[in-house]
């Protein structure tokens, strides 16, 4: 009968086990609830549960953060892949149940969310009305694996080796200002002029910034005609949105992605600069959707990738 107890114990730790992985994987208890849908109280009394069936630490408690102790980190690292083939097969068998469903957590660049991807989600949770969508904004570049991603929409020039990546949309650069800083300041005949202006820029490093140009028309290799330029500018920001609005008030020129400057651009309210010329280098030319590869992709990624594409698949008109 005894026996029979301990076994049953067992069976009642499968859940705390797995809450001790994902808590390794957000390490905090916020981050670790929030993940499970739970609160931070019953993450706390199942580590310490744990813990006293186990008679040793499991977790090392500090202000900020919390770590596993050596037995913990030893219990993580020999059921994690058990948890996760469960989480696969369960997946599987969920996506052959019907149409896409669950929830996806994705997660993106700001401004990119903000004016290109957030008006087509609404569209897609139409489509798909057993999905629900956790959208996560931010310019950091987060582990998709480590913090619960499913999908990652990037602006880079090389996606990660170990991710699958679809290419969603071509991107490109492009130089704006308003009419009037135009007026006040003159226009740029040529990519030497912007020597002479007010430039705004993303801050790529702690040196003079220099923009670096070719001919629109040109073929995008080695031997087309570049021309680099120091610029300077009484304003640097990392994100596309603030060096837009600050030449929406007629600051200065900005260096702007396509996606970004798109909007203004249509309404009239910025003109491009040197349209002749086209910005090499600043921003990535494409636009991804990542994820780490697997076995098993779940239907409603695809679902969400393939929407996005068709969405997307234009590109953003920027004009001549």
């Amino acid at each position: 009968m005894k026996d029979q107890k301990v076994h049953d114990g067992h069976h009642e730790l499968w859940g705390h086990f797995h809450w001790l992985t994902v808590l390794a994987q957000q390490g905090s208890y916020t981050a670790a609830a929030a993940r499970l849908g739970v609160s931070k109280a019953a993450m706390s009394q199942r580590m310490a549960e744990l813990e006293r069936m186990a008679g040793v630490a499991l977790v090392q408690r500090t202000t900020r953060s919390v770590r596993l102790t050596e037995a913990g980190q030893r219990l993580v690292d020999d059921t994690r892949a058990s948890f996760d083939h469960i989480a696969q097969s369960f997946a599987q068998v969920r996506d052959a149940a019907g149409a896409p469903r669950g929830l996806l957590r994705v997660t993106a660049p700001v401004a990119l969310a903000r004016q290109q991807l957030v008006p087509h989600l609404a569209g897609f949770l139409r489509e798909y009305p057993e999905v629900r969508l956790e959208l996560d904004l931010s310019d950091r570049l987060s582990s998709l694996a480590t913090e619960g991603f499913d999908l990652a929409i990037r602006h880079t020039a090389a996606p990660p080796d170990t991710h699958v990546a679809w290419t969603l949309c071509k991107t490109q650069s492009v130089l704006v200002a308003t009419r009037a800083y135009l007026r006040r300041h003159g226009t740029p005949a040529a990519p030497g002029d912007l020597a002479q202006h007010n430039c705004l820029h993303y801050p790529r490093s702690q040196d003079t910034p220099v923009w670096t140009l070719e001919p629109a028309g040109a073929v995008a290799t080695a031997a087309a005609e570049r021309i680099a330029v120091r610029v300077s500018g009484s304003l640097a920001a990392n994100n596309s949105e603030a060096l837009r609005d600050a030449a929406l008030t007629g600051l200065g020129i900005a260096l702007l992605p396509d996606f970004s400057a798109q909007a203004s651009l249509q309404a009239g309210k910025l003109v491009r600069v040197l349209p002749g010329w086209r910005p090499v280098g600043p921003y990535a030319g494409q636009i991804y959707a990542i994820r780490p590869y697997s076995a098993h992709v779940p239907r409603a990624v695809t679902a969400l990738v393939a929407y996005l594409r068709e969405a997307l698949a234009q590109g953003f008109d920027v004009g001549a």
